[in-house]
């Protein structure tokens, strides 16, 4: 265990959620701390606008994209700790939130062996975002009550996931691929085939793209979509009438 004076000549490590993309989506504290930090550690989607907030910082890129190369999660918790222990205050700036499918666990276990103070940031979640986006909530009086997040990514070595949530509403994170087969395992389940679906594509984004379809055509697959996918499903995402 490092000893009290080794302690003290670390920085502080703040995880903080950028949001879903839009640079006034991130919380006023989290714009104050990007604009005192030494140094940000940033994700793939983080934009250009967000790091117009931090212009005295050094930046460093350690984004991880779906089917891309990238920055190895052992590799960026070492750069964590060296850079805590370089700088008096180090931003790890994640896309949406850090608590959310953004592998805080991994980040804070290594920060936490080294005594490394952490202080975690929330941010506005993709699935919320696309909600509001939409114009589509995702619980409904007498129709949904209950909320699934679930992805279909898994860490290598482990199982594919081959349950879904039993929610009135579901909500795939990274959802462009795997959607076809979440479709299938619903309707498989004996779901309607005409089960409402929202597929947002770049949300809060300039280039945000909706998509409003049924369970049956999701199962032909997301065509055209590039960008970070959130698929909704459920009677909740219906079209008011």
């Amino acid at each position: 265990m490092p000893s009290s004076s080794a302690r003290k000549k670390t920085g502080k490590v703040i995880l903080l959620g950028a949001g879903p993309g839009a640079a006034d989506l991130v919380t006023v504290r989290g714009a104050r701390l990007l604009a005192q930090a030494e140094v940000v550690l940033y994700d793939a989607l983080v934009t250009d606008e967000m790091l117009q907030l931090c212009p005295q910082a050094e930046k460093i890129s350690v984004g991880k994209r779906s089917g891309q190369r990238s920055t190895a999660q052992a590799e960026i918790n070492d750069k964590l700790v060296e850079c805590a222990r370089r700088y008096a205050l180090v931003v790890r700036l994640k896309g949406g939130d850090p608590m959310m499918f953004g592998r805080a666990d991994e980040e804070l276990r290594a920060l936490e062996a080294e005594n490394i103070e952490v202080e975690i940031i929330p941010g506005i979640t993709a699935a919320l975002a696309a909600a509001a986006s939409t114009k589509q909530p995702l619980t409904r009086r007498g129709i949904a009550r209950s909320v699934g997040f679930f992805t279909s990514s898994t860490a290598p070595g482990h199982p594919e996931q081959t349950t879904l949530p039993d929610c009135d509403t579901l909500i795939q994170y990274m959802g462009g691929k795997e959607a076809v087969t979440t479709a299938r395992k619903l309707l498989g389940q004996g779901k309607p085939p005409t089960l409402p679906v929202v597929v947002v594509e770049n949300c809060s984004r300039d280039n945000e793209r909706v998509l409003r379809l049924q369970l049956g055509e999701l199962e032909n697959g997301l065509a055209g979509c590039h960008g970070p996918v959130l698929v909704m499903i459920g009677e909740a995402l219906a079209p008011r009438d």
